[in-house]
């Protein structure tokens, strides 16, 4: 397998399928910041209303850099994203989970885009006349 890009503009493919990773990891922590929220308010912990916006800007940030992609640095942008979903599970432990399991998404969804891309250019090269 590729080692997917760290950053810089993609193609269609890579585009995406990194899109979709993105745009389902949105709902996924918006749902583990109301969780958080919850825990804090049940335990008495002030920071209840702080875990919740962090939680709603990182999943409104999953939504923008996903319309991003097409610029150089939205690729970045999604590393970022992805880091901060597993740093989320300081707060509440099964982000954690969560952070590598849409680590891994965008992980694969950048490699075999990349992949996917190529053979679509190098078939479109065969076969000129299907452009």
């Amino acid at each position: 397998m590729n080692l997917p890009p760290l950053g810089g503009p993609q193609r269609k493919m890579t585009r995406r399928l990194a899109a979709v990773v993105l745009g389902s990891q949105a709902p996924v922590v918006l749902f583990g910041a109301v969780g958080a929220r919850a825990l804090a308010d049940a335990s008495g912990h002030g920071a209840a209303t702080t875990y919740l916006w962090v939680g709603v800007g990182l999943a409104v940030a999953c939504a923008l850099v996903a319309g991003l992609l097409r610029t150089p640095v939205g690729v970045s942008l999604g590393w970022l994203v992805q880091v901060a979903t597993l740093l989320c599970g300081f707060v509440v432990p099964v982000m954690v989970v969560i952070g590598v399991i849409f680590g891994g998404l965008w992980w694969v969804a950048l490699a075999q885009g990349v992949r996917l891309d190529d053979m679509t250019e190098a078939y479109l090269r065969e076969h000129p006349n299907e452009a």
